[in-house]
């Protein structure tokens, strides 16, 4: 039976393009496969120009609609590579064989609350998304993430100051939780010692943000945040010299196209897995945290505000070396 594969990852933008390994390496190297990738409506444009995609499923509001849909399609396995309770529903719905993404919660809880880092495995998390293709004679490609930008969301840089068209450091200042976004006054202290054009990168959230941090820094610096959608921005990274990021979705945009990345670890750490994954040019990555902090990390996602009131994971980053990292050639 030629196997027609269901990968169940709603959200969000980094996750999905964590998971484009697996969808390549399903595609290429299990003969004759079809692929189908079932995710939220809000986060479909990141994956609709992949290439190894067969077809796209969007979970709007209406699950039971959703899964008469896949029950049509005859699929003949599921990857399970969110493992929450519509996943876990859609699955039973199908009553077809499925490998489910193991989540790592209670190494994940004693790494938060006892600091037991030694617990978490040495993997990163696109190798154990890999696990799920176990049942199949596949191998890690060590090829990276994907990203496919659709041709309509290509940036043209005629449409920035003519300033950063020849060149820019591209700087994504969001993040789903204040603490793991680099304080304001920490961006400006840095971006106030260099020369270098920057575009300033995140959501409409975080607009106001960018906003302030270009006023007080003038025209070297472009506030881009909510001004393009997530494919436009992908664009702006693939084009950028280098990437500054919090660890958010387009810091895994930027590995994806093989960038040169500075990534900023807060109240999450690398550890968890989820740093930049570029297997075959990781000395791309530079990871800054402040190392050994007894209060880190504090939780497996983020709060709104530092648990401490000191967020010394965060204004202890060090301005010089973030400085130094950008000047270095």
């Amino acid at each position: 039976m030629t196997p027609k594969i269901l990968i169940i990852r709603f959200s969000s933008i980094g996750d999905l393009v964590l998971t484009t390994p697996v969808i390549r390496i399903a595609k290429q190297q299990i003969e004759g496969s079809e692929v189908h990738l079932v995710t939220k409506n809000a986060f479909s444009s990141v994956v609709e120009a992949n290439p190894y995609l067969d077809k796209v499923h969007v979970l709007e509001n209406d699950l039971k609609a959703l899964i008469e849909e896949l029950k049509q399609e005859g699929f003949t396995h599921v990857i399970d590579l969110h493992n929450n309770l519509r996943s876990r529903k859609i699955k039973k719905a199908l009553k077809l064989p499925s490998k489910s993404f193991t989540k790592l919660n209670i190494e994940k809880w004693l790494a938060v609350n006892f600091k037991q880092i030694h617990r978490l495995p040495d993997t990163h998390i696109v190798d154990r998304y890999l696990e799920t293709l176990s049942g199949f004679n596949i191998k890690n490609d060590q090829k990276g993430l994907d990203y496919f930008i659709p041709k309509k969301d290509k940036v043209d840089l005629k449409n920035l100051p003519e300033s950063h068209r020849t060149g820019y450091l591209a700087w994504v200042i969001g993040g789903s939780y204040a603490t793991k976004m680099l304080p304001n006054e920490k961006i400006i202290e840095v971006l106030s010692r260099i020369e270098k054009p920057v575009v300033l990168l995140g959501g409409p959230e975080d607009a106001v943000n960018g906003k302030l941090i270009s006023e007080k820094l003038g025209d070297n610096v472009f506030n881009a945040c909510g001004k393009f959608n997530i494919n436009q921005s992908a664009s702006l990274v693939e084009q950028a010299t280098k990437v500054l990021s919090n660890d958010t979705g387009l810091m895994h945009v930027a590995a994806a196209f093989n960038k040169r990345t500075l990534s900023f670890w807060g109240n999450t750490i690398p550890e968890f897995g989820m740093y930049p994954y570029m297997p075959e040019n990781q000395n791309k990555s530079t990871i800054m945290e402040v190392a050994d902090l007894g209060c880190r990390p504090c939780s497996k996602l983020g709060h709104k505000k530092c648990p401490k009131k000191h967020f010394h994971c965060m204004q202890l980053i060090d301005s010089d070396k973030v400085e130094a990292w950008i000047n270095f050639q």
